[in-house]
């Protein structure tokens, strides 16, 4: 097999990367207050995370994935793509990156026009993920960074919004599950036991 370089694979993996599909796009959803949420994950293993969003950064993003937390949205989905030294993405309903809710909302990031979004990709951060057809196709999925590897290609163009603050150790086990190989983006990323989010839900 030839060898890919290391700077086509990272372009290859960006743009087959956060496939989100959305129904209604264009969506309106209320402008968040400011108050930063936290998000308790408990995941089906019995491990948690625990996110905390920035609606300083991206006030309509957090508004919409805090909606869809208290709704009971995330609860028994699972993070379908796994991908060491980048990121984890889950949040799709169908499991295969293929899925949303029923909104999508507007890209919140500097090459949609919304140049406040100055959080950048770094490792623990979360992101929503799109289709690369659309900046505002973003629904549910979400991702997850590992590390600073892809910032300088993910700022800018996707709407990070929150963080982990407490469980990284729990996201970083899922990098321990055996993958296999995913068409949707040409590398060992699927998750051959499923990663199950048994709850999300508000704590504060």
């Amino acid at each position: 097999m030839k060898r890919i370089s290391a700077a086509l694979l990272c372009m290859i993996m960006v743009f087959a990367l956060l496939s989100s599909c959305g129904k209604n796009s264009g969506s309106e959803v209320e402008t968040a207050s400011g108050e930063h949420t936290k998000i308790l994950f408990t995941m089906e293993s019995g491990e948690t995370f625990t996110v905390e969003t920035y609606p300083e950064y991206a006030p309509e993003t957090c508004k919409n994935f805090v909606k869809l937390v208290s709704d009971g949205f995330y609860d028994g989905l699972t993070f379908h793509r796994v991908i060491p030294d980048f990121m984890v993405q889950g949040g799709d309903p169908k499991g295969d990156g293929t899925g949303g809710s029923s909104q999508n909302i507007r890209g919140e990031f500097s090459a949609n026009g919304f140049t406040q979004n100055t959080l950048s990709h770094t490792r623990g951060v979360i992101s929503m993920a799109r289709s690369s057809q659309s900046y505002d196709s973003a629904s549910s999925q979400f991702f997850i960074c590992y590390s600073d590897n892809y910032k300088s290609t993910l700022d800018g163009n996707y709407a990070a919004f929150g963080k982990v603050i407490e469980g990284m150790e729990t996201v970083d086990n899922f990098l321990k599950i055996e993958r296999g190989f995913s068409s949707g983006d040409n590398s060992f990323s699927k998750p051959l036991e499923p990663i199950v989010i048994k709850t999300a839900e508000v704590i504060k």
